[in-house]
């Protein structure tokens, strides 16, 4: 089966990830930028940073392994990660 959808853009899977984090951890979607880190300016603890994780890898169908979940520090990581893996 050949998906013909075109690939979201980098703004598209920020918006995602942003309403990801807004549903783990309560942080309105608007306040969450690519430079935004997840421990530093979202107390995002290692629980919640596997949430997140999960979700988003069920909402772009990608595979993020443990040790590189990690090391995802901003949101602008974690866009990488999912433009890169796709």
């Amino acid at each position: 089966m050949v998906n013909n959808e075109p690939a979201p853009s980098s703004t598209d899977i920020l918006d995602a990830i942003a309403e990801i984090v807004e549903e783990v951890i309560g942080v309105d979607a608007a306040e969450v930028r690519a430079e935004t880190s997840f421990t530093e300016d979202l107390d995002v603890d290692s629980l919640a940073m596997m949430e997140i994780a999960v979700a988003v890898e069920d909402r772009f169908e990608v595979k993020i392994p443990d040790d590189r979940v990690r090391e995802l520090r901003t949101v602008g990581d974690a866009v990488n990660f999912i433009v890169d893996h796709r």
